[in-house]
């Protein structure tokens, strides 16, 4: 493992990464293919469960609204000044927040259509804009339709399900609008921009009928989140030093459910990875393995951050030091806090280096494993939900593989 665990956050791992010793050593930092533009830093929903607002860091209150029109285009002009470096033909540029909608149709045209005017016809930029779907409406559907912006919706299942935490700020349930909004959204006219559903997942929601209420949808993909907590801020459900596995069980049965059928209803990414981690692929996602992480979040001024879920662990736990209108996405790179999620095993703790499906779990979410004093060098406060998970589907894709080899030796 590299680095030293400190007593404070300013020294903990991984502040103190010897960036130059790796370089020295042959690494060389992945470019980003990912760029999260945080539009608008306000949200129309309450959600007690958020990230940005209800946890650790709330430096979102410094943060101007909307990001003005001179910052994207100054974050345009990095994005293609990084594309020219690497040599980069296809890159993707999320519009997230708070609630992106917020910015409103004319801020969000000038975003999409400064990024591809400033990288050029040589460059693909793949457009998705992740929203809570209250403000989806014909008129912001007829934008997404013109600009090609593929549309993911926050939605965590049946009504009751959803309202338990997606509520307005005056307590109101959000899933009646949300439900209209992705009706709208898959129309026939618009269901080409249907990007798929995140769900956070609640140990109190079946996870079958959450599932099934999802499918209701036929979204093209399902994200299922694990809610956000660390050693310091334990997760619901979990106490310490409980031997339980409640969330890997909730997704247990939601992957059998997901894999039993004769027809593929829709892809869950989380499991989709994890076979394919089994299998000898290498990961797609931060979620799980350990492929670079090349994403890099802009907010609402113009700073540069590391992936915003870290905003769980602690105040300015994203953070960089770094601004679009002084610093390169290449000198990004070189931050020991973003070299650490480019390293692979390099990153892991001594737990987690010790571990038998250490490139299939990868440690777990990045965020899900601080702890004061010793930072991210912990394994995720998920450890043994992911393994049962993992193990699970290890034995059951086994056996299925076994059952097809053996019926073929049989013909």
């Amino acid at each position: 493992m590299i680095g030293v665990a400190g007593t404070t956050s300013e020294r903990e791992w991984p502040v103190d990464l010897d960036v130059t010793s790796l370089l020295d050593g042959g690494w060389r930092p992945t470019p980003f293919r990912q760029f999260i533009l945080k539009i608008h830093s306000r949200c129309n929903l309450a959600c007690d469960y958020c990230y940005m607002y209800e946890m650790a860091d709330q430096g979102w209150r410094l943060q101007p609204r909307s990001m003005t029109r001179a910052t994207i285009d100054q974050v345009a002009h990095r994005i293609a000044e990084h594309t020219r470096a690497h040599g980069l033909t296809d890159i993707d540029l999320i519009l997230h927040g708070g609630e992106p909608l917020l910015a409103g149709p004319d801020l969000i045209r000038h975003a999409v259509t400064a990024a591809r005017s400033a990288t050029g016809s040589s460059v693909s930029v793949n457009v998705q804009v992740q929203t809570n779907a209250v403000l989806l409406d014909a008129e912001f559907l007829r934008l997404f339709d013109e600009l090609d912006i593929r549309v993911g919706v926050s939605l965590d299942g049946d009504e009751a399900g959803h309202d338990l935490h997606r509520r307005h700020a005056d307590g109101r349930g959000s899933h009646a609008e949300v439900r209209a909004g992705l009706r709208r959204l898959t129309e026939p006219a618009h269901r080409r921009l249907f990007g798929g559903l995140l769900s956070t997942v609640d140990l109190r929601n079946d996870p079958v009928a959450t599932y099934e209420a999802l499918l209701d949808f036929s979204p093209p993909a399902v994200d299922f989140l694990l809610p956000h907590g660390n050693w310091d801020t334990l997760p619901p459900g979990r106490a310490p030093a409980d031997p339980g596995t409640p969330y890997g069980d909730w997704l247990v049965a939601v992957f059998d459910r997901w894999y039993g059928v004769p027809v593929r209803e829709t892809r869950v990414r989380l499991f989709g990875e994890i076979i394919r981690l089994l299998l000898g692929g290498a990961s797609r996602t931060e979620s799980v393995g350990l492929s670079p992480v090349a994403m890099a979040v802009v907010e609402t001024d113009g700073s540069i951050e590391q992936v915003d879920t870290l905003k769980s662990a602690y105040e300015g736990a994203a953070a960089t030091g770094l601004h679009v209108a002084r610093d390169t996405f290449d000198t990004v790179l070189l931050v020991p806090s973003i070299a650490a999620r480019q390293i692979g095993d390099r990153a892991l703790s001594a737990h987690c280096g010790a571990c038998e499906i250490q490139r299939i779990c990868g440690g777990g979410l990045y965020a899900h494993r601080y702890r004061t004093g010793s930072g991210f060098a912990n394994p995720s406060v998920y450890c043994d939900d992911l393994v049962r998970l993992i193990a699970h589907i290890r034995t059951v894709v086994a056996r299925d593989l076994g059952d097809r080899w053996r019926g073929k030796g049989a013909r």
